[in-house]
């Protein structure tokens, strides 16, 4: 995986990938940034050469060969007890899936869940969406996300599932304990049987003339309502 852009790489480099990295190519500018400077792996290399190794003009006069992205054991990420997990039934835009994972990182959820099939998965766009958070933050892949969610209340988690439909207010719950948001896919939301394996669904209100908001926006709206409800507005 070539990883390109400011944040990524720098992320990358500081990572649990960061042994992976055996290959750091930068512009001249770029190069002499300190974060680049003395790297033994560095190679000062055009634009051109950038863009036709990373196959994006958006590379910011950096990129980085990495080894496959490391998937995390789902079964991980409930390990302490105020675990908070973001499930996501089958986004596709790569650019939604970053976005989604630089919230959770920052909002110092345990990781984030995704379905191994008809749904993004971890890919240089999405390291440039998420401004490198991926590096840090722990992403899962299961076959089933229904089944996951059971497990997951095996475990004593509590699921709550977005829902624009929904009569639950999404400020209600108290958020205590192990804690997993659903959201669903752009446009179709949740599937049926992910749905119907949350313990409750909550709907974000709405006071505009667009319907619903984008799926990254509600996740930062949900995981910074649960780090409001557990620290406080002002820890949030």
């Amino acid at each position: 995986m070539v990883v390109y852009g400011r944040n990524p790489v720098r992320e990358l480099l500081h990572g649990a990938r960061a042994a992976s990295v055996k290959h750091v190519w930068a512009t001249q500018a770029t190069a002499r940034e300190p974060w680049l400077t003395g790297d033994p792996r560095l190679v000062q290399a055009p634009a051109s050469e950038l863009e036709g190794l990373c196959r994006s003009p958006s590379h910011q006069g950096v990129c980085a060969q990495a080894g496959a992205y490391p998937y995390r054991d789902p079964e991980e990420l409930l390990a302490h007890e105020d675990a908070l997990v973001v499930a996501l039934d089958g986004i596709q835009d790569p650019q939604n899936l970053g976005a989604i994972c630089r919230t959770a990182e920052c909002a110092g959820a345990s990781g984030v869940v995704i379905p191994r099939h008809r749904a993004a998965e971890v890919t240089p766009a999405v390291c440039k969406a998420s401004a490198g958070a991926v590096e840090h933050l722990g992403v899962a892949r299961v076959r089933n996300l229904a089944d996951f969610l059971a497990a997951a209340k095996r475990r004593g988690a509590w699921c709550y599932g977005a829902d624009a439909d929904a009569t639950g207010d999404y400020a209600a719950p108290d958020y205590t304990g192990r804690v997993v948001l659903v959201l669903g896919a752009e446009g179709r939301g949740l599937g049926r049987r992910v749905a119907a394996a949350c313990d409750a669904l909550v709907a974000i209100p709405v006071r505009g003339r667009i319907g619903s908001l984008n799926v990254s926006a509600a996740a930062a709206v949900l995981l910074y309502a649960v780090q409001g409800r557990r620290h406080g507005p002002e820890d949030a």
